[in-house]
Protein backbone atom coordinates (compact mmCIF):
# COMPACT_ATOMS: atom_id res chain seq x y z
CA UNK A 1 0.00 0.00 0.00
CA UNK A 2 2.92 2.58 0.73
CA UNK A 3 4.35 1.56 -2.40
CA UNK A 4 1.49 2.64 -4.47
CA UNK A 5 1.29 5.89 -2.39
CA UNK A 6 4.85 6.34 -3.32
CA UNK A 7 4.02 5.86 -7.06
CA UNK A 8 0.99 8.19 -7.01
CA UNK A 9 2.71 10.86 -5.82
CA UNK A 10 5.79 10.64 -7.44
CA UNK A 11 3.13 10.92 -10.87
CA UNK A 12 1.94 13.81 -9.01
CA UNK A 13 4.99 15.48 -8.89
CA UNK A 14 6.48 14.24 -12.54
CA UNK A 15 3.51 15.63 -13.74
CA UNK A 16 3.40 18.89 -12.04
CA UNK A 17 7.19 19.08 -13.81
CA UNK A 18 5.80 18.28 -17.03
CA UNK A 19 3.58 20.46 -16.81
CA UNK A 20 5.93 23.24 -15.90
CA UNK A 21 7.65 22.71 -18.86
CA UNK A 22 4.44 23.01 -20.66
CA UNK A 23 4.14 26.61 -18.89
CA UNK A 24 7.81 27.63 -19.99
CA UNK A 25 6.98 26.35 -23.75
CA UNK A 26 3.77 28.12 -24.00
CA UNK A 27 5.15 31.20 -22.55
CA UNK A 28 7.82 31.09 -25.33
CA UNK A 29 5.59 30.90 -28.21
CA UNK A 30 3.43 33.91 -26.85
CA UNK A 31 7.04 35.45 -27.01
CA UNK A 32 7.78 34.33 -30.62
CA UNK A 33 4.08 35.38 -31.66
CA UNK A 34 5.36 38.75 -30.63
CA UNK A 35 6.94 41.27 -33.08
CA UNK A 36 10.67 41.52 -32.89
CA UNK A 37 11.95 44.88 -32.39
CA UNK A 38 15.99 45.11 -33.54
CA UNK A 39 18.76 47.10 -33.52
CA UNK A 40 17.90 47.60 -37.35
CA UNK A 41 14.54 48.74 -36.83
CA UNK A 42 15.83 51.22 -34.17
CA UNK A 43 18.38 52.46 -36.61
CA UNK A 44 16.16 52.96 -39.97
CA UNK A 45 14.12 54.83 -37.24
CA UNK A 46 16.43 57.11 -35.49
CA UNK A 47 18.68 58.60 -38.60
CA UNK A 48 16.32 58.91 -40.30
CA UNK A 49 13.77 60.51 -38.00
CA UNK A 50 15.11 61.76 -34.98
CA UNK A 51 14.93 65.35 -34.30
CA UNK A 52 18.86 65.62 -33.43
CA UNK A 53 19.84 63.95 -36.63
CA UNK A 54 17.89 66.82 -38.46
CA UNK A 55 18.89 69.16 -36.53
CA UNK A 56 22.63 68.23 -37.07
CA UNK A 57 22.13 68.48 -41.15
CA UNK A 58 21.24 71.97 -40.22
CA UNK A 59 25.55 72.58 -39.71
CA UNK A 60 26.17 71.97 -43.72
CA UNK A 61 23.26 73.75 -44.74
CA UNK A 62 24.38 76.87 -42.44
CA UNK A 63 28.17 76.41 -43.25
CA UNK A 64 26.90 76.32 -47.41
CA UNK A 65 25.34 79.65 -45.90
CA UNK A 66 28.65 81.35 -44.73
CA UNK A 67 29.91 80.04 -48.34
CA UNK A 68 27.88 81.83 -50.31
CA UNK A 69 28.26 85.01 -48.46
CA UNK A 70 32.01 85.09 -48.78
CA UNK A 71 31.25 84.57 -52.38
CA UNK A 72 29.03 87.53 -52.33
CA UNK A 73 32.77 89.56 -51.96
CA UNK A 74 33.59 88.53 -55.92
CA UNK A 75 29.95 89.78 -56.93
CA UNK A 76 29.96 92.32 -59.56
CA UNK A 77 28.94 95.86 -58.35
CA UNK A 78 27.66 98.65 -60.15
CA UNK A 79 27.34 102.04 -58.45
CA UNK A 80 26.70 105.31 -60.14
CA UNK A 81 26.26 109.23 -58.37
CA UNK A 82 24.57 112.18 -60.48
CA UNK A 83 24.39 115.80 -58.72
CA UNK A 84 23.34 118.77 -60.88
CA UNK A 85 22.95 122.28 -59.56
CA UNK A 86 21.40 125.33 -61.72
CA UNK A 87 20.70 128.92 -60.81
CA UNK A 88 20.19 131.73 -61.95
CA UNK A 89 19.69 130.35 -65.31
CA UNK A 90 22.97 129.04 -65.20
CA UNK A 91 24.28 125.64 -65.24
CA UNK A 92 27.10 125.38 -62.32
CA UNK A 93 27.37 121.67 -62.68
CA UNK A 94 25.95 118.31 -63.88
CA UNK A 95 28.20 115.61 -62.73
CA UNK A 96 27.29 111.76 -63.46
CA UNK A 97 29.75 108.73 -62.57
CA UNK A 98 28.73 105.11 -63.01
CA UNK A 99 31.23 102.33 -62.89
CA UNK A 100 30.87 98.91 -62.97
CA UNK A 101 33.23 96.56 -61.04
CA UNK A 102 34.27 93.18 -61.32
CA UNK A 103 35.78 91.52 -58.74
CA UNK A 104 38.47 88.75 -60.26
CA UNK A 105 40.24 85.78 -58.70
CA UNK A 106 43.61 86.23 -60.25
CA UNK A 107 45.94 88.51 -58.11
CA UNK A 108 43.33 90.17 -56.07
CA UNK A 109 42.56 92.13 -59.04
CA UNK A 110 39.63 94.29 -60.02
CA UNK A 111 38.24 95.12 -63.44
CA UNK A 112 36.69 98.44 -63.84
CA UNK A 113 34.26 99.62 -66.69
CA UNK A 114 33.30 103.50 -66.00
CA UNK A 115 31.41 106.63 -68.01
CA UNK A 116 31.66 109.74 -66.27
CA UNK A 117 30.11 112.69 -67.74
CA UNK A 118 31.14 116.13 -66.15
CA UNK A 119 30.09 119.82 -67.63
CA UNK A 120 28.98 123.01 -66.33
CA UNK A 121 30.17 126.66 -65.60
CA UNK A 122 31.63 125.18 -62.49
CA UNK A 123 32.98 121.99 -63.09
CA UNK A 124 36.80 121.57 -62.20
CA UNK A 125 38.02 121.16 -65.56
CA UNK A 126 40.12 118.08 -64.43
CA UNK A 127 36.74 116.01 -64.25
CA UNK A 128 35.10 118.30 -67.19
CA UNK A 129 33.94 115.46 -70.09
CA UNK A 130 31.99 117.79 -72.15
CA UNK A 131 28.09 116.56 -72.82
CA UNK A 132 29.08 113.36 -74.68
CA UNK A 133 30.78 111.82 -71.50
CA UNK A 134 34.06 109.86 -71.39
CA UNK A 135 34.62 106.21 -71.15
CA UNK A 136 36.74 103.66 -69.45
CA UNK A 137 38.06 100.58 -69.31
CA UNK A 138 40.73 99.45 -66.65
CA UNK A 139 42.44 97.70 -64.22
CA UNK A 140 43.35 97.91 -60.32
CA UNK A 141 45.71 95.63 -59.56
CA UNK A 142 47.88 94.72 -55.93
CA UNK A 143 51.48 94.39 -56.81
CA UNK A 144 52.39 94.04 -52.98
CA UNK A 145 50.15 93.22 -50.02
CA UNK A 146 47.29 91.37 -51.24
CA UNK A 147 48.87 89.89 -54.85
CA UNK A 148 49.14 86.47 -53.16
CA UNK A 149 46.28 86.46 -51.07
CA UNK A 150 43.62 89.60 -49.95
CA UNK A 151 41.04 89.56 -47.20
CA UNK A 152 38.03 88.28 -49.39
CA UNK A 153 40.02 85.41 -50.92
CA UNK A 154 40.59 84.54 -47.46
CA UNK A 155 37.37 84.69 -46.29
CA UNK A 156 36.12 82.55 -49.20
CA UNK A 157 38.84 80.20 -48.31
CA UNK A 158 38.19 80.15 -44.41
CA UNK A 159 34.43 79.48 -45.27
CA UNK A 160 35.29 76.16 -47.26
CA UNK A 161 37.61 75.06 -44.28
CA UNK A 162 35.03 75.76 -41.83
CA UNK A 163 32.37 73.77 -43.73
CA UNK A 164 34.92 70.58 -43.36
CA UNK A 165 34.35 71.24 -39.16
CA UNK A 166 30.76 71.88 -39.44
CA UNK A 167 30.42 68.34 -41.82
CA UNK A 168 32.74 66.72 -39.20
CA UNK A 169 30.08 68.37 -36.22
CA UNK A 170 27.71 67.02 -37.91
CA UNK A 171 28.85 63.58 -37.71
CA UNK A 172 30.17 63.77 -34.32
CA UNK A 173 26.18 64.67 -33.18
CA UNK A 174 24.87 62.09 -35.43
CA UNK A 175 27.13 59.18 -33.85
CA UNK A 176 26.35 60.55 -30.15
CA UNK A 177 22.45 60.32 -30.54
CA UNK A 178 23.05 56.64 -32.27
CA UNK A 179 25.35 55.91 -29.48
CA UNK A 180 22.52 57.23 -26.52
CA UNK A 181 19.75 55.18 -28.37
CA UNK A 182 21.91 52.02 -28.73
CA UNK A 183 22.19 51.92 -24.91
CA UNK A 184 18.68 52.24 -24.10
CA UNK A 185 17.91 49.54 -26.60
CA UNK A 186 20.13 47.34 -24.31
CA UNK A 187 18.90 48.66 -21.01
CA UNK A 188 16.10 47.78 -22.41
CA UNK A 189 16.55 44.42 -23.87
CA UNK A 190 18.28 43.51 -20.14
CA UNK A 191 15.20 44.33 -17.76
CA UNK A 192 12.58 43.04 -20.78
CA UNK A 193 15.13 39.39 -19.99
CA UNK A 194 14.86 40.52 -16.39
CA UNK A 195 11.00 40.50 -16.18
CA UNK A 196 10.78 37.16 -18.63
CA UNK A 197 13.02 35.10 -16.61
CA UNK A 198 11.53 35.95 -13.46
CA UNK A 199 8.25 35.57 -14.97
CA UNK A 200 9.01 32.20 -15.71
CA UNK A 201 10.44 31.35 -12.45
CA UNK A 202 6.88 32.76 -11.15
CA UNK A 203 5.18 30.02 -13.32
CA UNK A 204 7.27 27.98 -11.77
CA UNK A 205 6.80 28.25 -8.11
CA UNK A 206 3.31 28.56 -8.81
CA UNK A 207 3.22 25.00 -10.81
CA UNK A 208 5.03 23.34 -7.49
CA UNK A 209 2.91 25.10 -5.20
CA UNK A 210 -0.60 23.47 -6.28
CA UNK A 211 1.81 20.38 -6.38
CA UNK A 212 2.70 20.43 -2.93
CA UNK A 213 -0.50 21.64 -1.86
CA UNK A 214 -2.06 18.13 -3.89
CA UNK A 215 0.33 16.18 -1.91
CA UNK A 216 -0.61 17.63 1.33
CA UNK A 217 -3.57 16.94 1.59
CA UNK A 218 -3.07 13.38 0.39
CA UNK A 219 -1.44 13.81 3.74
CA UNK A 220 2.68 12.85 1.89
CA UNK A 221 3.87 16.38 3.10
CA UNK A 222 3.85 18.24 5.76
CA UNK A 223 1.34 21.69 5.90
CA UNK A 224 4.67 23.91 6.65
CA UNK A 225 6.00 22.93 3.13
CA UNK A 226 3.16 24.68 1.55
CA UNK A 227 3.59 27.48 3.23
CA UNK A 228 7.02 27.70 2.27
CA UNK A 229 6.04 27.02 -1.68
CA UNK A 230 3.59 29.81 -0.80
CA UNK A 231 6.04 32.47 0.30
CA UNK A 232 8.25 31.74 -2.50
CA UNK A 233 5.17 32.31 -4.96
CA UNK A 234 4.81 35.89 -3.26
CA UNK A 235 7.96 36.81 -3.22
CA UNK A 236 8.94 36.13 -7.22
CA UNK A 237 5.65 37.88 -7.69
CA UNK A 238 7.11 41.00 -5.42
CA UNK A 239 10.02 41.23 -7.62
CA UNK A 240 8.19 40.42 -10.94
CA UNK A 241 5.94 43.94 -10.02
CA UNK A 242 9.47 45.93 -9.65
CA UNK A 243 10.51 44.96 -13.05
CA UNK A 244 7.28 45.26 -14.67
CA UNK A 245 7.30 48.63 -13.06
CA UNK A 246 11.22 49.34 -14.35
CA UNK A 247 10.44 47.11 -17.92
CA UNK A 248 7.85 49.82 -18.83
CA UNK A 249 10.20 52.82 -17.87
CA UNK A 250 12.93 50.75 -20.08
CA UNK A 251 10.40 50.95 -23.10
CA UNK A 252 9.34 54.84 -22.47
CA UNK A 253 12.96 55.87 -22.31
CA UNK A 254 14.01 54.03 -25.41
CA UNK A 255 10.63 55.82 -27.02
CA UNK A 256 12.67 58.88 -26.49
CA UNK A 257 14.50 57.68 -29.77
CA UNK A 258 11.35 56.79 -31.64
CA UNK A 259 9.73 59.78 -34.04
CA UNK A 260 7.89 59.12 -37.64
CA UNK A 261 8.39 61.74 -40.82
CA UNK A 262 6.25 64.26 -39.29
CA UNK A 263 8.04 64.81 -36.14
CA UNK A 264 5.51 62.87 -34.75
CA UNK A 265 6.42 60.91 -30.81
CA UNK A 266 6.05 57.31 -31.52
CA UNK A 267 5.57 54.54 -28.48
CA UNK A 268 7.10 51.74 -28.47
CA UNK A 269 4.07 48.91 -28.66
CA UNK A 270 3.86 46.80 -25.51
CA UNK A 271 3.85 43.27 -27.76
CA UNK A 272 7.46 44.43 -29.01
CA UNK A 273 10.32 42.53 -28.40
CA UNK A 274 14.27 42.76 -28.41
CA UNK A 275 15.99 40.69 -31.11
CA UNK A 276 17.62 37.28 -30.30
CA UNK A 277 21.31 37.28 -29.67
CA UNK A 278 23.93 35.32 -31.49
CA UNK A 279 25.48 33.44 -28.80
CA UNK A 280 28.63 32.29 -30.43
CA UNK A 281 30.38 36.04 -29.29
CA UNK A 282 31.61 36.12 -32.86
CA UNK A 283 31.73 39.74 -32.74
CA UNK A 284 35.28 40.04 -30.89
CA UNK A 285 36.86 38.62 -33.86
CA UNK A 286 34.84 40.71 -36.48
CA UNK A 287 36.36 43.71 -35.16
CA UNK A 288 39.36 44.49 -37.12
CA UNK A 289 41.52 46.56 -34.87
CA UNK A 290 44.17 47.67 -37.12
CA UNK A 291 41.25 49.01 -39.98
CA UNK A 292 39.56 50.66 -36.80
CA UNK A 293 43.05 52.80 -35.63
CA UNK A 294 43.56 53.30 -39.67
CA UNK A 295 39.86 54.80 -40.19
CA UNK A 296 39.84 56.73 -36.79
CA UNK A 297 43.30 58.66 -37.32
CA UNK A 298 41.77 59.69 -40.66
CA UNK A 299 38.28 60.00 -40.12
CA UNK A 300 36.94 60.78 -36.34
CA UNK A 301 35.00 63.55 -36.22
CA UNK A 302 37.20 64.98 -33.56
CA UNK A 303 40.83 64.26 -35.94
CA UNK A 304 38.82 65.92 -38.60
CA UNK A 305 37.47 69.11 -36.77
CA UNK A 306 41.45 69.72 -35.41
CA UNK A 307 42.35 69.39 -38.96
CA UNK A 308 39.53 71.84 -39.71
CA UNK A 309 41.22 74.39 -37.42
CA UNK A 310 44.43 73.82 -38.63
CA UNK A 311 43.51 74.41 -42.43
CA UNK A 312 41.76 77.74 -41.56
CA UNK A 313 44.95 78.76 -39.09
CA UNK A 314 47.07 77.98 -42.47
CA UNK A 315 44.89 79.96 -44.35
CA UNK A 316 44.81 83.14 -42.16
CA UNK A 317 48.75 82.27 -41.70
CA UNK A 318 49.29 83.06 -45.32
CA UNK A 319 46.68 86.16 -45.12
CA UNK A 320 48.82 87.55 -41.79
CA UNK A 321 51.92 87.04 -43.29
CA UNK A 322 50.60 88.94 -46.94
CA UNK A 323 50.06 91.99 -44.40
CA UNK A 324 53.28 92.48 -44.03
CA UNK A 325 54.32 93.70 -47.50
CA UNK A 326 53.84 97.40 -48.47
CA UNK A 327 50.57 98.33 -50.14
CA UNK A 328 51.30 98.92 -53.62
CA UNK A 329 47.99 99.14 -56.01
CA UNK A 330 48.31 99.94 -59.52
CA UNK A 331 45.13 101.45 -61.43
CA UNK A 332 45.06 102.26 -65.22
CA UNK A 333 42.35 102.93 -67.82
CA UNK A 334 42.15 103.21 -71.15
CA UNK A 335 39.65 106.30 -72.31
CA UNK A 336 36.98 107.38 -75.11
CA UNK A 337 34.78 109.17 -75.56
CA UNK A 338 32.47 106.89 -77.91
CA UNK A 339 29.21 105.96 -76.34
CA UNK A 340 27.99 104.98 -79.61
CA UNK A 341 28.85 102.54 -82.65
CA UNK A 342 27.20 104.45 -85.36
CA UNK A 343 29.03 107.93 -84.88
CA UNK A 344 32.28 108.83 -86.32
CA UNK A 345 34.69 110.26 -83.77
CA UNK A 346 38.42 111.43 -84.47
CA UNK A 347 41.22 109.21 -83.69
CA UNK A 348 42.56 110.87 -80.93
CA UNK A 349 39.30 110.94 -79.03
CA UNK A 350 38.90 106.95 -79.41
CA UNK A 351 40.33 103.89 -77.67
CA UNK A 352 44.08 104.48 -77.65
CA UNK A 353 47.56 104.28 -76.03
CA UNK A 354 47.98 108.14 -75.42
CA UNK A 355 44.43 108.37 -73.96
CA UNK A 356 44.41 106.85 -70.09
CA UNK A 357 44.68 107.42 -66.68
CA UNK A 358 46.92 105.66 -64.33
CA UNK A 359 47.64 105.79 -60.48
CA UNK A 360 49.45 103.87 -57.55
CA UNK A 361 48.69 104.10 -54.31
CA UNK A 362 51.38 103.40 -51.74
CA UNK A 363 51.26 102.48 -47.85
CA UNK A 364 54.14 100.78 -45.27
CA UNK A 365 53.93 101.18 -41.10
CA UNK A 366 57.06 102.03 -40.43
CA UNK A 367 57.21 99.37 -37.45
CA UNK A 368 54.47 96.73 -38.45
CA UNK A 369 53.65 95.72 -34.84
CA UNK A 370 50.28 95.05 -35.21
CA UNK A 371 50.99 93.22 -38.32
CA UNK A 372 53.44 91.23 -36.71
CA UNK A 373 51.79 90.35 -33.68
CA UNK A 374 48.42 89.35 -35.33
CA UNK A 375 50.94 86.50 -37.43
CA UNK A 376 52.25 85.34 -33.82
CA UNK A 377 49.18 85.16 -32.37
CA UNK A 378 47.97 82.95 -35.11
CA UNK A 379 51.16 80.93 -34.97
CA UNK A 380 50.67 79.92 -31.62
CA UNK A 381 47.32 78.95 -32.23
CA UNK A 382 48.39 76.84 -35.01
CA UNK A 383 50.79 75.38 -32.62
CA UNK A 384 48.07 74.47 -30.09
CA UNK A 385 45.96 72.90 -32.84
CA UNK A 386 49.21 70.18 -33.44
CA UNK A 387 49.40 69.33 -29.73
CA UNK A 388 45.53 68.95 -29.80
CA UNK A 389 45.76 66.72 -32.44
CA UNK A 390 48.90 64.58 -31.13
CA UNK A 391 46.77 64.12 -28.00
CA UNK A 392 43.16 63.68 -29.63
CA UNK A 393 45.17 60.46 -31.97
CA UNK A 394 46.81 58.82 -28.98
CA UNK A 395 43.45 59.33 -26.55
CA UNK A 396 41.29 57.63 -29.31
CA UNK A 397 43.72 54.68 -30.53
CA UNK A 398 44.18 54.46 -26.33
CA UNK A 399 40.11 54.31 -26.28
CA UNK A 400 39.49 51.98 -28.60
CA UNK A 401 42.04 49.41 -27.04
CA UNK A 402 40.83 49.54 -24.22
CA UNK A 403 37.13 49.54 -24.96
CA UNK A 404 38.23 45.73 -27.17
CA UNK A 405 40.22 44.75 -24.04
CA UNK A 406 36.83 44.96 -22.02
CA UNK A 407 34.98 43.24 -24.24
CA UNK A 408 37.24 40.44 -24.83
CA UNK A 409 36.76 40.14 -21.36
CA UNK A 410 33.36 40.32 -21.66
CA UNK A 411 33.34 37.22 -24.07
CA UNK A 412 35.61 34.94 -21.81
CA UNK A 413 33.03 36.12 -18.84
CA UNK A 414 30.04 35.08 -21.17
CA UNK A 415 31.70 31.51 -21.85
CA UNK A 416 32.04 30.92 -18.52
CA UNK A 417 28.63 31.92 -17.33
CA UNK A 418 26.90 29.76 -19.87
CA UNK A 419 28.78 26.65 -18.20
CA UNK A 420 27.50 27.75 -15.13
CA UNK A 421 24.31 28.11 -16.25
CA UNK A 422 24.08 24.29 -17.48
CA UNK A 423 25.74 23.21 -14.59
CA UNK A 424 23.18 24.45 -12.23
CA UNK A 425 20.91 23.35 -14.39
CA UNK A 426 21.83 20.03 -14.01
CA UNK A 427 21.40 20.03 -10.53
CA UNK A 428 18.23 21.66 -10.11
CA UNK A 429 17.44 18.81 -12.72
CA UNK A 430 18.78 16.66 -9.98
CA UNK A 431 17.76 17.85 -7.22
CA UNK A 432 13.91 17.36 -8.62
CA UNK A 433 14.20 13.79 -9.17
CA UNK A 434 15.83 13.42 -5.78
CA UNK A 435 12.64 15.08 -4.74
CA UNK A 436 10.23 12.91 -6.06
CA UNK A 437 12.28 10.09 -4.55
CA UNK A 438 11.53 11.75 -1.09
CA UNK A 439 15.21 12.33 -1.02
CA UNK A 440 15.46 16.36 -0.89
CA UNK A 441 13.59 19.24 0.17
CA UNK A 442 11.80 21.96 -1.15
CA UNK A 443 14.26 24.46 0.33
CA UNK A 444 16.76 23.18 -1.70
CA UNK A 445 14.62 23.02 -5.00
CA UNK A 446 13.88 26.91 -4.36
CA UNK A 447 17.37 27.69 -3.49
CA UNK A 448 18.95 26.01 -6.66
CA UNK A 449 16.12 27.42 -8.83
CA UNK A 450 16.70 31.11 -7.35
CA UNK A 451 20.37 30.17 -7.81
CA UNK A 452 19.74 29.44 -11.67
CA UNK A 453 17.22 32.45 -12.45
CA UNK A 454 19.79 34.99 -10.58
CA UNK A 455 22.74 33.02 -12.63
CA UNK A 456 20.74 33.52 -15.92
CA UNK A 457 19.72 36.81 -15.20
CA UNK A 458 23.28 37.89 -14.51
CA UNK A 459 23.95 36.01 -18.27
CA UNK A 460 21.83 38.63 -19.49
CA UNK A 461 23.77 41.53 -17.85
CA UNK A 462 26.94 39.90 -19.45
CA UNK A 463 25.45 40.26 -23.16
CA UNK A 464 23.73 43.64 -21.99
CA UNK A 465 27.49 44.74 -21.44
CA UNK A 466 28.91 43.16 -24.22
CA UNK A 467 26.55 44.45 -27.10
CA UNK A 468 26.99 47.63 -25.35
CA UNK A 469 30.94 47.59 -25.35
CA UNK A 470 30.51 46.76 -29.29
CA UNK A 471 28.74 49.95 -29.97
CA UNK A 472 31.05 51.72 -27.55
CA UNK A 473 34.17 50.82 -30.05
CA UNK A 474 32.70 51.87 -33.18
CA UNK A 475 31.80 55.15 -31.43
CA UNK A 476 34.95 56.06 -30.00
CA UNK A 477 36.74 55.09 -33.63
CA UNK A 478 33.97 57.64 -34.85
CA UNK A 479 31.93 55.61 -36.68
CA UNK A 480 28.78 53.33 -35.84
CA UNK A 481 28.25 49.70 -35.70
CA UNK A 482 27.11 48.02 -39.10
CA UNK A 483 23.71 46.80 -37.77
CA UNK A 484 21.71 46.76 -41.00
CA UNK A 485 20.99 42.78 -41.64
Amino acid sequence: MLYIIRKYIFLLVYCAFVSTIVNAQQVQQNVDSAKEFSLSDLQAIVLENHPVIKQAFLLGDEAQAKILSALGKFDPKLESHFARKQFGHKDYYSNWQSELKVPLWLAGADLKIGYDKNYGEYTNPQYYTGRDGLTGVGLNIPIGQGLIIDERRNTLKQAKAMAKYADAEQVKQILTIWFEAVKEYWNWYYTYKQYQLLKNGVDLAETRYKAIVRQTLLGDKPPIDSVEAFIMVQDRKIQLTKLDVELQNATIVLSNYLWDESNVPVELPTYAIPQRIDSSYSDVDKIKLNELFDYALNQHPEVLKLQSKGEQLDIETAYRKEMLKPKVDLSGSLLTRRNTFGDYYPDYYDFAWKNYKVGVNFAFPLFLRAERGKLREVKIKRQDVDYDLFQMNRNIRNNITSSYNTLSGYKRLLIQQDVNVNSQQTLLTAEIQKFSLGESTLFLINSRETKLIDMKIKREELVTNYQKKIAEIYYKAGTKQNVTP
